[in-house]
């Protein structure tokens, strides 16, 4: 009986996560698990830039354009140390780019030390342009 009380107060726990890719996967909600940079850069290079890393640091999964009627979308979605890794590169302004990174780990739970760096390669390879 108590095992059947024990799985119960996990899959209560245990839900659904919106990505900053538009998706949803599982996850503990409610816990942080991404970290903002903004560039002056366009969306192009940071795109790009976001790709590199992911490919440099683990696998790249897909690549997406999300169609926006105000500003340019775009996404990377990604493993790195068995982590689920999600990107989105969105144009502020026509001057700023916000660089948003997402990462999990299989359980659900959140990598917060693996989004920053994540992030800091990004602006790394910024740097180098």
């Amino acid at each position: 009986m108590m095992l059947f009380v024990l799985v119960g107060a996990l899959v209560a726990a245990v839900g659904c996560v919106d990505t900053v890719t538009g998706r949803t996967h599982g996850g503990v909600p409610w816990i942080k698990d991404q970290v903002e940079n903004r560039y002056e850069r366009p969306v192009s290079q940071a795109f790009e830039a976001a790709k590199e890393v992911v490919k440099a640091d683990g696998v790249l999964n897909s690549e997406s354009i999300l169609h926006s009627e105000t500003n340019e979308v775009k996404t990377v979605e990604g493993k790195i140390n068995q982590r689920d890794v999600w990107i989105r590169v969105e144009s502020l302004n026509p001057q700023v780019t916000s660089v948003k990174v997402q990462v999990r780990t299989q359980a659900g739970g959140s990598d917060v030390d693996l989004a920053h760096q994540v992030a800091s390669e990004i602006t790394a390879k910024l740097a180098t342009r």
